[in-house]
């Protein structure tokens, strides 16, 4: 580029604080003819020195060499420091943020990646000075300050796996983030708990792929060499119509039937007690009278349940054993299946009827045979199939097992108040005379205390003494805080799972799949630039791109301002003040 050279006279002299080839303008009014360079300042590089070899104007005249000012020896000391200070630093480039630090602030971490840095890596720019990871900047700001200060936080702008994954690129380890952001930073894993549990819960309603279901089923290769057979193709399909009730219309209404069927069954197990639904027993005997005569009487011995509802069990178990055969058969996993807590109550109920069937054929004469139906409970149990059919009461059960420390504190609490108020009130109602007194002993205390502390009261037992009603008061209070306390933690994990279940109900299913790439950069070749590798240009980068890249370079750094030889700057510019003419008229001045 040309400049235009100014009137003013000036004297050329050498700048106390400026590197070998930086030049400053000096007053010298009435000491020469003309000026040199003035108004102006050459670029410290050494490229720029050829530019002495340019004419000057006719009436220029230059200072002697034996005139330039050397520097003092306090300035070369400043230098030094200042080169030395240039050669400790070390600039980072994180996702297109600078960041500039000492390399002894690196070094306080050791094994790490920052630690490690060296000018052969790859995301080494040379020309810019400077290393490029194409990393979170956010993120970044924290880690070197965790280099700095010694101290990790938690940056609450960014998700949790973000910054693990930030964490271990760089080699730090997680689990030292400072206490005052542990209990924000670890939300994020309580997060992906409850999400790895829905996922095993299965309450997605949208249809797998024909390759999921390859998958799921153990026939991928098949699939994949299209030799399915027809056993493969139905058994999907029959698991899907029994077991996934939300997968077709037709699943819909098989799992409808069952539903209904299950209402029946446990209707007709609750009505068949009801005393109008009873049919008696009527026994007839011979009895002899008092007049030694033969008569006949009629007794009621038992009653027993309707016909009625021993043909509607039969009709129920028949679907019920239809409806788990087909999905043992037809299951992905057989063991998976009958270790299922579901699947154990539906074909233990089941068989418990098939029981009651042999020992009402086998062994009705046998007493206290009625006992062997109180097995026949297990029936009531096929309420839990119904969450199949419910998402609702498969969170409800998962956070019973969510909650199951907290459930766990709440019996422990309520054991020790039993213990301890059903004794103390057993004494103070003996310390005054108290005739209907109805604590006779502890264990009866131990009713008394269970029913307070829940607030059911039956009063069926009350203390009568002031002493006793004190005792009862405070174990009414103790049962209040102490069924309170834990109830909010089981709500919040009731509330969370469904608050994430609803939200997976909306997230798109198909999204767009991110392609990792490595980042490829030819070397480039900067004529003329010091530093710069060989080779060819990289597509699309001509020359003034290159001017481009070397204009980010930073001129008035200290360590670009000082010649790595002073002498020999000095020899350098010797030779090439003898080579040009004293007078000279220069036309322009051209920056390489």
């Amino acid at each position: 580029m040309a400049h235009a050279l100014p009137a003013p006279c000036t004297s050329v002299t050498r700048h106390k604080g400026g590197g070998a080839l930086a030049w400053r303008r000096q007053a010298a009014a009435g000491t020469c003819a003309s000026g040199v360079l003035a108004g102006h300042e050459l670029e410290p590089l050494k490229t720029a020195a050829p530019i002495f070899l340019h004419r000057f104007h006719s009436r220029c005249t230059m200072t002697p060499l034996t005139e330039l000012s050397r520097p003092e020896g306090g300035d070369i000391a400043k230098m030094n420091l200042l080169n030395m200070d240039a050669e400790n630093r070390v600039v980072l480039n994180v996702g297109g943020i600078r960041h500039e630090t000492y390399k002894a602030t690196l070094k306080k971490i050791p094994a790490t990646r920052l630690s490690r840095l060296t000018e052969a890596l790859a995301n080494y720019d040379p020309v810019l000075n400077e290393y490029f990871f194409d990393r979170h900047p956010g993120v970044f700001a924290q880690v070197l300050n965790y280099y700095r200060t010694g101290k990790l936080h938690y940056p609450t702008d960014v998700c949790g796996p973000l910054f693990e994954e930030e964490l271990e690129f760089w080699g730090l380890d997680a689990n030292q983030v400072e206490p005052c952001c542990w209990m924000t930073y670890t939300q994020h894993r309580d997060t992906q708990e409850t999400l790895a549990v829905l996922d095993r819960l299965d309450l997605d309603t949208e249809k797998p792929s024909d390759e999921e279901v390859a998958r799921k089923f153990g026939f991928e290769e098949d699939y994949y060499n299209g030799t399915v057979s027809w056993w493969q193709q139905l058994k999907p399909q029959m698991w899907s119509l029994f077991d996934e009730p939300y997968s077709s219309n037709a699943a819909k209404i098989i799992g409808v039937i069952s539903v209904f069927f299950i209402c029946v069954s446990i209707i007709s197990f609750c009505l068949k007690t009801h005393p109008d639904m009873r049919v008696p027993v009527i026994r007839n005997y011979t009895v002899t009278t008092a007049n030694q005569t033969q008569s006949w009487a009629l007794d009621k011995v038992q009653t027993n349940a309707h016909i009625a509802f021993f043909y509607i069990e039969c009709v129920c178990n028949a679907w019920f054993t239809l409806e788990i055969l087909v999905r043992f058969i037809s299951s992905p996993n057989k063991c998976e299946f009958v270790k299922s807590s579901v699947n154990i109550i539906d074909y233990i109920a089941t068989m418990s009827f098939y029981i009651d069937l042999i020992l009402q054929k086998y062994a009705s004469h046998v007493e206290n045979a009625d006992i062997l139906e109180f097995f026949s409970i297990i029936r009531i149990m096929r309420l839990f199939k119904l969450t199949r059919h419910s998402s609702g009461l498969k969170i409800l059960i998962q956070t019973f097992r969510a909650s199951a420390k907290e459930l766990t504190l709440l019996v422990f609490f309520l054991v020790l108040g039993i213990v301890i108020f059903a004794s103390l009130v057993y004494y103070a109602e003996r310390i005054q005379t108290n005739p209907h007194n109805d604590f006779n002993s502890i264990p009866l205390g131990l009713w008394w205390a269970l029913v307070t502390m829940t607030t059911v009261g039956y009063g069926d037992m009350a203390p009568k003494t002031y002493v006793g009603m004190f005792v009862g008061a405070l174990c009414a209070l103790a049962g209040v805080l102490t069924i309170a306390l834990p109830v909010p933690v089981i709500v919040s994990n009731f509330a969370m799972y469904y608050s994430h279940t609803q939200a997976r109900a909306k997230l798109p299913k198909k999204r767009r799949r991110v392609i990792n790439v490595e980042p490829t950069r030819p070397p480039l070749r900067a004529p003329g630039v010091p530093g710069a590798p060989a080779g060819p240009l990289a597509p699309g980068m001509g020359p003034q791109a290159v001017n481009r890249r070397m204009n980010a370079i930073k001129t008035n750094h200290p360590k670009d301002m000082m010649g790595p030889n002073m002498d020999g700057d000095r020899s350098e510019l010797e030779a090439m003040i003898q080579t040009t003419p004293n007078n000279c008229k220069r036309k322009n001045l051209n920056m390489l």
